[in-house]
């Protein structure tokens, strides 16, 4: 019997979006399965960060040198999804000389550019800075969006024929004696975009090849068919403030310790993080004290973040592995490097790879070298282009850098939308029918979310991640409603509360650990709004599914 496809990714995060569009691009046949939205996972949790290669130049120097060369790539090849903010180490008084040297010289060893400011220097770059900085390294980090990425990873496989399945969990691994051949699926809504409230189904695909890239849960799935993936996940907390604070990333020069980076993000800034094994990547402690240590650490470094105003945490999950026998016992020390898991040589059950590790900036080249692998283990010459074919939006930067303005919509608005979209702005943008603006806060507007419905069916929370739509400081309070009044009347009304409310209890499970100051009143006003004027704790279309306010009291 045929397989039903020549490859099957598991895991719809930067590393499987990658993957796809590498593998679809050599002219396989790929379904890529995730089971969340895409970034559902590590991904999607993450702060942000391009890394220059700088935090790994004294520890993991081989991991540093790939940093700084991927950095490299991605400011090229996805230029919509990053923006160029650059990065200082900064050095307090009581962070050593010696290791501000060693990190100095490490950078220069790994061909990452780097120069040393001066105090004041650094504050002329970045006036926030603490009065007591003494100098600082610069280095080429920056600020990439990690939705965005992946979601164009994905587009551009679905647009070289790759099939892209979310919401659809893997539940087993087919296997043969010694041979993995595919797996048993379990889609929420049945195949194809999301439906709220349509009966789910199981499907078994088979395939000529598995490749298990679902990173903080490699082990989970290699259970499924009695393999041993050892992954260590450890999980961080990263805190988001109301503004942006600083325009460039700040990095504590001392070395590892938790809350030392800054990175502005967008219209936000995120504080990170936390580095702290736990066992179970789906079910871990989310402490307040945690975001506390955040804020305290880091006012450090730029004092007026202790009276700023926070409007959400969350934590995300690294898939960290190390080689049996090395027998590290602090998290912080195991190396970021990645490792292929060829599991014919390791275990001699054929048919299937993990990659594990690794870290966002080096997803591509973590694609490229599994890709390489599966074509080889399928006898495909085909090389990789990933290197130097743009993804969907970043093909003519220039023109669209030149063209900000031309859409008819209030200039900073133009601005915010064709950045987010990159070369598909005019695609999206220019449209005969009204398009006002959603979402207030990230000026996202009403062609943005219904591009974004289009690829991603009823799944709202898939909407935000495209567009930013509810993610600023109101975190959807002004305008989640009107998100899934776009989805009326291609979904019925079901269909359409079933979305608005997973959205809002999405974003409210952030909200939780910033209860205080202003973002406490933000929180009051969305209830007020939502509970009372909305009358959406007493819905009369159907109560029973109406939103959770027990636990938008507090009772979570």
């Amino acid at each position: 019997m045929a397989d039903d496809t020549e490859v099957l990714v598991l895991g719809g995060g930067s590393t499987g979006c990658g993957i796809a569009r590498d593998l679809a691009m050599r002219g396989l046949e790929v379904t890529l399965l995730e089971r969340g939205t895409l970034t559902d996972g590590t991904t999607g949790r993450m702060h942000g960060l391009l890394h220059s290669g700088g935090r790994y130049a004294v520890s993991d120097q081989a991991s540093a040198t790939e940093c700084i060369e991927e950095n490299e790539i991605l400011r090229d090849v996805a230029s919509h999804c990053v923006e160029e903010t650059s990065g200082l180490f900064v050095q307090r008084p009581e962070d050593p000389d010696e290791y501000f040297q060693e990190k100095l010289e490490g950078c220069r060893d790994c061909g990452i550019p780097a120069r040393v400011l001066s105090g004041r220097e650094a504050r002329e770059v970045e006036p926030y800075l603490a009065d007591d900085v003494s100098r600082a390294i610069e280095v080429p980090d920056g600020a990439v969006d990690p939705f965005r990425l992946c979601v164009a990873n994905a587009l551009d496989a679905q647009n070289h024929g790759a099939r892209i399945e979310t919401h659809a969990e893997v539940i087993d691994l087919l296997r043969e004696g010694d041979d993995i051949y595919g797996v048993t699926v379990r889609h929420e809504s049945g195949p194809g975009k999301r439906t709220h409230d349509t009966p789910g189904t199981t499907e078994e695909i088979t395939a000529e090849y598995v490749v298990n890239a679902t990173g903080a849960w490699a082990g989970q799935i290699g259970a499924m068919a009695d393999l041993d993936v050892a992954v260590r996940p450890s999980k961080g907390v990263m805190t988001i403030m109301n503004v942006r604070q600083v325009d460039t990333v700040i990095n504590r020069c001392r070395p590892k310790g938790d809350a030392d980076i800054i990175v502005p993000h967008e219209t936000t800034a995120i504080l990170g993080t936390t580095d702290e094994e736990v066992s179970d990547p789906d079910d871990y402690p989310e402490e307040q004290w945690e975001v506390d240590q955040m804020i305290d650490t880091l006012s450090e470094l730029v004092p007026i973040l202790e009276e700023a105003r926070t409007i959400r945490s969350f934590w995300g999950v690294r898939p960290l592995y190390e080689p049996p026998g090395t027998g590290t016992t602090d998290p912080t020390d195991i190396t970021r490097d990645f490792f292929l898991l060829d599991h014919a040589e390791r275990d001699g059950v054929s048919g299937m790879t993990s990659i594990v590790g690794g870290k966002f900036t080096t997803y591509r080249a973590m694609a490229e070298e599994i890709s390489n692998h599966v074509c080889a283990k399928l006898g495909v010459s085909a090389s990789c282009a990933t290197a130097e074919e743009p993804l969907p939006g970043s093909e003519n930067i220039e023109a669209l850098e030149a063209g900000m303005d031309q859409f008819g919509l209030r200039s900073p608005v133009a601005r915010r939308s064709t950045q987010r979209l990159g070369s598909r702005a005019q695609e999206v943008l220019e449209t005969n029918e009204a398009n006002p603006v959603i979402c207030q806060c990230e000026g996202v507007t009403r062609a943005e979310v219904c591009d974004a419905i289009e690829q991603s069916g009823s799944d709202l929370n898939a909407v935000r991640i495209r567009t930013r739509a509810s993610m600023g400081n109101c975190q959807g309070g002004f305008c989640c409603q009107n998100m899934a009044n776009e989805l009326h009347p291609t979904y019925d009304e079901a269909t359409v509360r079933a979305a608005l409310d997973e959205l809002f209890q999405e974003r409210w499970k952030g909200e939780r650990h910033a209860l205080w100051g202003e973002q406490l009143s933000q929180a009051m006003l969305n209830y007020a709004l939502h509970a009372t004027t909305m009358n959406r704790d007493q819905d009369p279309a159907d109560a029973s599914t109406g939103f959770d306010y027990a636990r938008f009291d507090g009772g979570a």
